[in-house]
């Protein structure tokens, strides 16, 4: 049998004899055949191995995974540089210096996981260089050298991604917010929030903030429960379906229609009812999920399913209002032109924009309402894109 099946199998005696075997020969084409099959590997199977990786080491063979810097992988850094530190302790830090500043991205991020173990006092003289790594676009190496700065209580880098924040540019933006999450720089989270709800890019930042906050706190507020609404949009094009158990999102819908149902909370269950019938409905959305995924999917779409529709649309009517934060997600559950109509008077040109839409979809777009919009539009260019439509 290849040995990667054993050493991924179930069979105790095949794989403890593999990973002593790959620990105690250096086999780099082993773990490298490893690290190239981890995306179809489910979580627990990685976990397993990682565990089986650690328990074939000891004093003598553990320098034998420093062959395998070579091939990074997130699943198994952790056990291999944890591994490396508790039996090598700093006597390995000035090779890991040495590969930090000159190897390539990958070997630079099991170091950067490396000095994650290390007290602050031996990378002092490494501060510029980990804070420039930590601009990496290679993301292991990017997180593993936040992680360190985060542990140092690097003010600098924490002040610079706030000033990114502010930028006109929103991938820059959109950096600073994944830097201060990484960093667990949880009192950024509001000003991070309102960048969200200014980007184009709100449902990429979303996806972010539950690494800072778990889901169970966000939806305690107006805020948070907005960005479950673009977490929800996100999936699975952005987040991936398997995300709903992490998040645990059963019990939130559930929470929040037996005891929390408010106008905003019923826009995320109303828009929650679409995505999971979606979801639901088309296995090209399951195809690549577990088996735990799916049933969670089919046990959040019935929950869904029963709750009354005409319930959370008579409640989301009061997100139907110029400066709501809601209102983007609510303009898609009105059907009552005279409801849309009185938001085209609205000083935003995106809402006013997707009102136009929404009624053109109901084929119940006229040119009094093109007419109205344009009094409130001044670039020429959407009053020609309104003009068109």
């Amino acid at each position: 049998m290849d040995l990667l099946k054993k050493l991924t199998g179930k069979n105790s005696d095949e794989y403890e004899s593999v990973a002593k075997h790959l620990v105690d020969s250096a086999d780099t084409d082993l773990f490298e055949k490893l690290v190239k099959q981890e995306d179809f590997l489910f979580d627990f199977v990685k976990n397993n191995v990682a565990s089986r990786i650690k328990n074939a080491c000891n004093k003598e063979n553990y320098l034998n995974l420093m062959k395998f810097l070579d091939y990074y992988s997130p699943s198994y850094d952790g056990v291999i540089v944890e591994t490396l530190y508790n039996y090598g302790g700093l006597e390995l830090l000035p090779a890991m210096k040495e590969i930090f500043i000159n190897d390539d991205a990958g070997k630079k991020a099991y170091a950067a996981k490396y000095f994650s173990l290390v007290p602050r006092e031996n990378l002092e003289e490494l501060l510029p260089v980990i804070r420039k790594m930590a601009e990496s676009e290679f993301e292991p190496l990017s997180i593993n050298s936040i992680e360190i700065l985060s542990k140092m209580k690097d003010e600098e880098f924490k002040n610079n991604a706030l000033k990114m924040l502010d930028s006109d540019d929103e991938f820059e933006q959109y950096n600073g917010v994944k830097y201060l999450v990484s960093y667990k720089a949880i009192e950024a989270l509001p000003k991070i929030i309102e960048v969200m709800k200014k980007s184009s890019l709100s449902e990429n930042i979303a996806s972010e903030i539950p690494y800072l906050v778990p889901v169970e706190d966000l939806v305690k507020s107006e805020d948070g429960i907005l960005v479950l609404c673009n977490i929800v949009s996100a999936i699975p094009e952005i987040i991936p379906s398997s995300a709903v158990l992490d998040y645990d999102l059963f019990s939130i819908f559930e929470d929040l229609y037996l005891n929390n149902l408010t106008s905003s909370s019923a826009v995320l269950l109303r828009l929650a009812q679409d995505k999971f019938a979606e979801l639901a409905g088309n296995d090209e959305y399951l195809f690549d999920c577990d088996k735990n995924t799916k049933e969670e999917i089919y046990a959040i779409n019935q929950l869904l399913v029963g709750i009354d529709s005409y319930k959370l649309k008579n409640l989301l009517y009061d997100e139907l209002y110029d400066s709501s934060d809601f209102v983007f997600f609510a303009v898609d559950y009105v059907n009552e032109p005279e409801e849309l109509e009185a938001l085209l008077d609205s000083t935003n040109p995106t809402l006013v924009l997707k009102v136009l839409s929404r009624l053109k979809e109901r084929q119940q777009l006229t040119q009094a309402h093109k007419d109205l919009a344009m009094n409130n539009i001044e670039k020429d260019d959407l009053k020609r894109f309104i003009e068109a439509l």
